[in-house]
């Protein structure tokens, strides 16, 4: 009978005992929020801007250009030009992340200072909109688009064409934007919890 007494009292406890819940499962990649992502590829007389839009089939390019300044005008001018023409791409496209390259080779120091001027202007707008900003390494970028990390800039260019479904190869300056802007893609799609570098 104790036996009995006690069999019941844990089949009525096992009544009031609330079910338990499923099982919390992994940020699934459909769960996360599709963006409008910039690329940019800094340069004082050839600035690249490739701005992609992600959709559940697939990264789709919405624009890309190249912000050309000639060489006869100073670089003040040149500044100008990237900080307005970018500025003017993301009020009219709207994005909500910015990448552009981390580290980046450079032949001297004059250069390097150029290159960083350049950056700064870019990035000065993308910080002015809200945008959040992200760098990725040259070869990491390259590796997600090609496959290998010392790629040409001409086989980024037209894998990117590929990729994006392009009718035409894009200047190589836009090129490496839009290669910015799909690496990044890649990278948080698959790696829901391990983003690249936030600047």
């Amino acid at each position: 009978m104790q036996q009995l007494a006690a069999l019941q009292s844990r089949l009525e406890r096992a009544k009031r005992k609330p079910a338990a819940g499923p099982a919390l499962e992994p940020l699934e990649r459909s769960a996360r929020k599709r963006q409008v992502i910039l690329g940019i590829d800094p340069s004082l007389r050839g600035t690249g801007y490739g701005i992609v839009r992600e959709l559940k089939s697939g990264p789709q390019a919405v624009a890309h250009g190249t912000v050309r300044c000639p060489k006869i005008w100073p670089r003040s001018r040149c500044l100008a030009r990237i900080a307005t023409t970018i500025r003017e791409v993301i009020r009219r496209y709207q994005p909500e992340v910015c990448v552009v390259e981390g580290l980046f080779y450079a032949q001297n120091l004059q250069t390097a200072m150029v290159m960083g001027e350049a950056r700064g202007a870019s990035l000065a707008m993308a910080a002015e909109a809200g945008l959040d900003i992200f760098e990725l390494a040259p070869r990491k970028v390259k590796q997600a688009i090609v496959g290998y990390g010392a790629a040409q800039k001409d086989a980024v260019a037209r894998m990117v064409q590929r990729l994006l479904g392009l009718a035409e190869t894009p200047e190589p300056d836009a090129a490496d934007a839009l290669a910015l802007a799909l690496a990044y893609a890649q990278e948080t799609a698959r790696y829901s919890h391990q983003q690249p570098k936030k600047v």
